[in-house]
């Protein structure tokens, strides 16, 4: 059935004389980040520990000062990775995690039990106060759900003084705030800073959650201004945020309600989240930075955030998702491209970026808008991977559908003929399989313990041999680690991609990496019936053409 008669129109808030229409963002909001437990929480197959560290590292070297590293009282696993964040001094000074729990005495005891020890943290306790939640999950009423934050506000408070070594930071959710009548979501918040009793020395943080949108954004920057006026002791609040993306909506919400208002933000990098994901803090940070703010994030390499979220969460980033998308500065319209190129002809570095169909400098990302322009403008790249994947088994990534695609194009116009499947294939074949290489592998060996792999190998290095050994947290890492301090070259790997070559225990497995080093991207693809010496040796391929190209040009 398609039956819109069975919804309501959302009520709107009778606000009077509302000011945040005329507001303009010009700095930015405190940013917290909440990919290790929103984020989390929302994958098939939840982070590893080994994911976990690598994605709170990432966060930090954006600049994250606040991180929401996990429910500590809901899982073992999330204990377990607050424990060694605070054991092994992962913390940075200058960072504050902070960890979720519900307002139930057991839970929030737990919860300061995971947090033994930690310089600081913020506290982060919600109960659900929406209509909805009230009359059909918890069927109770208004007094019982105050009470129950009042309760939870209580052991916070209680839990906090036993551990003074640590400087807390409150902050209190009344989750599902969008479902809640505005009074009644001011007259909780008020009843747990009477608890809490914040300055403006030590303020604490209200945080005002769209947990299903359910209204479009002008509604919800109502709601947050509403929230700022008739809120107690305002001036010792920190109003925060936390949207998600129902509608779509999700950062016009979050601008809207910090143009209401608002203080802070929480959000995930890329936008992974429950159903259509939490608001992506990449896009509204970007959205500041494109009009002269400083969103006080460093965005600069896109393509390793990216790489990372990706690895990290198994999600895709869709080509045309704002700012961190493949195709976002691509123009295929010939109309677009002549703008474009008449725009750049006569820009001068230093000047006020004004590119007709560019908001935003490519390179401020780490792109070229002329790399993406030679790639999108060429026809038959579609052609191309069709071809491979259904005649002979290869489901080229993106980026190296873009990459061969340049190689089979210089052949056509050298040829000026049209390129059958078949030489397709031989072309791919001599420039990635089968194409000489000055670095490969002769043998090695793997070990293993606690958690960690030792890797050892002879590798031949322009015809000599040569010994590596690494550790890791897994064999590729391993493998990455000694190669890096036998060559001495440091690059990262960008992209990784694996699939089987037809079906059944016989099958091969062909796995395409991409490295980078010193801006340059270099590419190694490899067969094998064994999965692992199939990924080393397309590292080493990579590997290969990175440094034939530094010796061609020494």
């Amino acid at each position: 059935m398609f039956d819109h008669s069975k919804y309501k129109p959302f009520k709107t808030i009778d606000i009077q004389d509302r000011t945040w229409p005329n507001q303009v963002i010009t700095e930015a909001p405190i940013w917290c980040s909440v990919d290790l437990r929103d984020g989390n929480q929302a994958l098939i197959e939840p982070m590893s520990v080994a994911q976990k560290k690598k994605m709170f590292e990432l966060l930090v070297s954006v600049g994250f000062k606040e991180i929401e590293v996990g429910f500590p009282a809901a899982s073992q696993p999330d204990f377990d990775f607050v424990r060694s964040l605070i054991e092994e001094n992962k913390i940075p000074d200058d960072v504050t995690i902070q960890v979720l729990t519900q307002a139930r005495p057991a839970l929030i005891q737990r919860t300061f039990e995971s947090l033994r020890g930690a310089k600081k943290a913020i506290l982060h306790v919600y109960n659900s106060t929406s209509v909805v939640q009230r009359e059909k999950v918890f069927r109770t009423d208004k007094a019982g759900i105050i009470e129950i934050a009042v309760a939870g506000a209580q052991e916070v408070q209680r839990c906090a003084d036993l551990a003074p070594d640590t400087d807390w930071r409150f902050q209190y959710s009344p989750e599902s705030f969008t479902g809640t009548e505005i009074e009644f979501s001011v007259e909780v918040c008020d009843a747990v800073a009477n608890i809490w009793k914040p300055t403006v020395e030590k303020p604490i943080i209200f945080n005002l959650p769209s947990t299903v949108e359910v209204s479009t954004p002008n509604v919800y920057a109502d709601q947050i201004e509403w929230f700022c006026r008739n809120i107690q002791n305002r001036e010792a609040i920190i109003v925060s945020l936390h949207t998600h993306n129902d509608r779509g909506c999700a950062v016009a919400a979050a601008e809207l309600a910090v143009m209401g208002g608002a203080q802070r933000v929480e959000g995930t990098l890329l936008g992974n989240g429950e159903r259509t994901g939490n608001m992506d803090i990449v896009v509204m940070a970007m959205n500041l930075y494109s009009q002269g703010v400083d969103p006080q994030l460093d965005l600069r390499d896109m393509d390793k955030i990216v790489s990372v979220v990706r690895e990290c969460t198994q999600i895709d980033v869709h080509p045309r998702q704002p700012y961190s998308g493949d195709l976002v500065f691509t123009a295929f319209s010939g109309s677009h491209q002549d703008a474009i190129k008449k725009c750049l002809d006569i820009y001068k570095e230093g000047e006020t970026w004004e590119i007709a169909y560019l908001p935003i400098d490519p390179r401020d990302l780490g792109r070229t808008y002329q790399d993406v322009i030679r790639v999108n403008s060429q026809s038959g790249k579609g052609g191309i991977a069709y071809v491979l994947a259904n005649k002979f088994g290869f489901e080229l990534p993106r980026w190296l559908q873009i990459e061969f695609s340049r190689v089979v194009q210089q052949a056509t116009e050298v040829s000026g003929q049209e390129i059958q499947p078949d030489e397709i294939w031989n072309l791919f074949n001599r420039h990635y399989l089968t194409s000489d290489k000055v670095i490969s592998l002769e043998d090695f060996s793997i070990s293993k313990s606690a958690g960690r792999e030792t890797f050892t190998a002879k590798i031949d290095y322009f015809g000599d041999e040569m010994a590596i050994s690494g550790e890791g947290d897994g064999v590729l890492d391993a493998f990455v680690v000694g190669l890096k301090e036998a060559i001495k070259i440091d690059f990262e790997i960008m992209e990784y991609g694996e699939h089987a070559l037809g079906q059944g225990a016989d099958a091969e497995a062909v796995t395409y990496i991409q490295l980078k080093c010193d801006g340059g991207r270099y590419t190694g693809v490899a067969i094998s019936k064994d999965i692992i010496a199939s990924s080393l040796n397309a590292l080493m391929g990579a590997a290969s053409e990175l440094l034939s190209e530094q010796r061609a040009a020494a």
